[in-house]
C-alpha cells in the first residue's frame, strides 16, 4: 500500500535483480562447502561438488532453472551411488 502510488527508482530495480542469484549462491555454498556442526570449510562432499559443477555448466547453457535443479538432483543421486 505504501509503494502503490510511488515509483521505484531504476537503480533499485537493477539491484534487486541480483538478490535471487545471491541467495541461491549463499545456500549452495553453505550446503556444499561448510560443515554445519563446526562451521569450518570442508572438501569432503565430493558428489555434491561435482554435481554443482555440472549444474553450473547446464544452467549456463540452458538458462533454465527447472532443468538445472533436476540435473542437480539426478547428479547428486548418481554420484553418491558411484563415489
Amino acid at each position: 500500500m505504501l509503494f502503490t502510488k510511488r515509483e521505484i527508482p531504476e537503480w533499485f530495480n537493477e539491484w534487486m535483480k541480483f538478490v535471487p542469484v545471491s541467495l541461491f549462491t549463499a545456500l549452495v555454498v553453505k550446503d556444499v562447502f561448510i560443515d554445519s556442526k563446526s562451521y569450518q570449510l570442508m572438501f569432503t562432499q565430493v558428489p555434491e561438488m561435482l554435481a554443482a559443477v555440472i549444474v553450473i555448466i547446464i544452467a549456463y547453457r540452458t538458462r533454465s532453472m527447472a532443468i538445472s535443479v533436476i540435473t542437480g538432483l539426478i547428479g547428486v543421486f548418481l554420484l553418491s551411488m558411484v563415489i
